[in-house]
């Protein structure tokens, strides 16, 4: 069973009780598959504290967080080692959320988390399609012989949706098999979001996660994640993606692969914190 941090802070605005959120804001502090550097467990604790630097409004939106019911519980309490049982008390916990009729939203830690949450929103909508913003495919079948991988998690996802169901942005980096291998099973678009406003559209009312590792930024704009990638896009262009995905049916979402300690300038928290609140007042 999932367990809360008992004394969370809050993300800038996320102040509803939970009986009166839409949205909930959860954190995932675990990375014990990254492969390269590590510290992305800490990413949901200093982007709270870094939040109120900030202001709730969004001139880009001309949104406020102070209009949108959403609610901060804090971080889940994780077991470091057990990559099933962390899977498994996010998706619990997920389930939770939905079943409650919210709509939940990871702050991770690495990608793969987010396996924990597609699980249990595909249970409740087997037709759920899948939008992905990152630099790499995350498509590889194993990494170093565990098929439970940060690299290996939209092939994982793809297993549970199958093809041509996950929509793929921003991709520059991953072994040629993967991109081989997209071709036939998913929709990926590389290097930018050229098309996401028609791949929206064709999806409709159909259910969407939402995944956004922020690495799809490029490493000038963004050096802190652990596996820093040249030629991404710019802050403005993710801002617009995030507006023109949650267009879509969003039913659960996520903003993964912050991490603090290769940034101790602190831009890149404060950039992963204005794309969290561009994300929550994005949200229909």
């Amino acid at each position: 069973m999932w367990k809360w941090n008992k004394s969370p802070d809050t993300f800038l605005g996320c102040e509803q009780p939970y009986a009166d959120a839409r949205i909930v804001v959860f954190g995932a502090p675990w990375d014990s598959t990254t492969s390269f550097r590590p510290g992305t467990r800490l990413a949901s604790r200093m982007m709270r504290g870094d939040s109120w630097g900030l202001e709730t409004y969004s001139p880009f939106q001309d949104r406020d967080l102070e209009d949108v019911a959403i609610h901060d519980g804090g971080d889940l309490e994780l077991p470091f080692g057990d990559t099933e049982a962390t899977l498994g008390q996010i998706e619990s916990f997920t389930e939770h959320l939905l079943s409650d009729g919210k709509l939940p939203c990871m702050i991770g830690g690495e990608h793969l988390l987010s396996l924990g949450a597609i699980r249990a929103a595909v249970r409740r909508w087997p037709e759920l399609c899948i939008v992905h913003f990152d630099a790499h495919t995350d498509l590889r079948d194993e990494l170093l012989g565990v098929p439970l991988s940060h690299a290996t998690v939209m092939r994982r996802a793809w297993e549970l949706t199958g093809d041509g169901r996950i929509y793929q942005f921003g991709i520059r980096s991953g072994e040629r098999a993967e991109f081989t291998w997209a071709k036939e099973h998913t929709r990926l678009r590389a290097f930018d979001f050229a098309g996401l406003p028609e791949a929206v559209a064709a999806l409709g009312d159909r259910p969407v996660y939402l995944s956004i590792d922020l690495d799809v930024l490029d490493s000038g704009v963004f050096p802190g994640t652990g596996t820093p990638e040249a030629g991404g896009v710019t802050f403005r262009e993710l801002q617009q993606a995030i507006v023109d995905a949650a267009r879509a049916n969003v039913v659960a979402c996520d903003v993964m692969e912050l991490c603090p300690p290769l940034d101790p300038s602190g831009a890149s928290t404060a950039a992963a914190c204005k794309a969290l609140r561009e994300l929550l007042l994005a949200l229909r």
